[in-house]
């Protein structure tokens, strides 16, 4: 499911076009993509979709995700898509939330999510389904990601300076809730999440944790 979903996506980013620009004072609704540069507070309104395949981007006022709306700034194949996100990054009930290789400084807060279908891209056959995922970033506060429904979840090879809470996440591919190759000055708490978070098909490594470690994130190898 994993590399299925990154050839499909990075397709779909060459594909955008539309953008939609804001000064730095101002807040900013995206509704299509953000071209780089300096901008204020950003908002993803309910059902909206925003992604982002050009960087480097520079969010002062944070970011926020509304009901339904898809936020994807991105992808694991090209690192120099590059975001420094100032005062967090929020969610509530997204259908989509993905993040790569930026700098979150205010923490992460991700609650809820739409379902597992429809998602933001169709795979063939009506195949369509969701996902959130958190890859090589560095997070500088505590982030919670609680009660997500959707069919895949991943957070990987992100640096915190903070505590995890990973808590009530349920994805329907067995593969899914993969968390693995994180090193967290902090603590690692997890509970209630089906199934159980894991390393699955990433060939990641253990999570190192300079705090404790609780409930199913303990020992995850």
């Amino acid at each position: 499911m994993r590399r299925f979903v990154v050839a499909v996506f990075t397709a779909a980013l060459a594909a955008m076009a539309m953008t939609v620009s804001s000064s730095a004072t101002s807040g900013t609704t995206c509704t299509s993509t953000l071209a780089p540069g300096t901008y204020g507070t950003v908002t993803v309104p309910a059902g909206a979709t925003c992604i982002i395949s050009e960087g480097p981007i520079r969010i002062q006022g944070g970011v926020f995700v509304s009901p339904g709306a898809i936020f994807i700034f991105g992808d694991q194949e090209r690192p120099d898509v590059n975001a420094t996100i100032n005062g967090g990054l929020v969610s509530l009930n997204a259908n989509s939330v993905q993040v790569h290789f930026s700098t979150i400084n205010g923490g992460v807060d991700l609650n809820g999510g739409s379902g597992p279908f429809p998602g933001p891209f169709d795979f063939g056959g009506g195949f369509a389904p969701t996902w959130n995922t958190l890859e090589d970033n560095q997070i500088n506060g505590h982030v919670k990601i609680n009660g997500y429904n959707g069919f895949w979840q991943g957070f990987i090879r992100n640096h915190v300076n903070g505590t995890v809470s990973f808590t009530n996440n349920t994805v329907l591919d067995p593969d899914g809730n993969e968390f693995v190759t994180n090193t967290i000055k902090g603590s690692l708490n997890c509970s209630g999440n089906s199934p159980a978070p894991q390393v699955g098909d990433s060939e990641g490594e253990p999570n190192v944790v300079s705090g404790s470690e609780t409930g199913q994130c303990a020992g995850i190898q």
